[in-house]
């Protein structure tokens, strides 16, 4: 498949991006580099490979979730500009 102009502005339509003329003919050669090389990879035979999900056959290995006190609260609020006995002060930033 070669693309010419209408298709590239056809793409660059659907990508929602601004394409001006002088790149039309910049990408014309590059985009069918790349649908010539995608027609490469078709004709390898995949008849006998497994769908490829991760890049490695590892399971995760979860940990217990154990709650544990690393630090005290007033430690944690030390440090803070503003707070009261248990939260952050923060400035509110979505208007309603």
């Amino acid at each position: 498949m070669n693309l010419d102009a209408q298709t590239i502005h056809k793409i660059a339509d659907l990508a929602r991006i601004h394409i001006d003329e002088q790149e039309v003919d910049t990408l014309i050669p590059e985009m069918n580099k790349i649908l010539s090389f995608m027609e490469k990879l078709n004709e390898l035979d995949t008849t006998s490979v497994k769908p490829l999900v991760y890049m490695n056959e590892s399971v995760n290995i979860w940990r217990e979730d154990v709650v544990k006190q690393e630090i005290s609260t007033a430690d944690g609020l030390k440090n803070s500009a503003k707070h009261t006995d248990q939260f952050f002060m923060v400035p509110k930033i979505i208007e309603k």
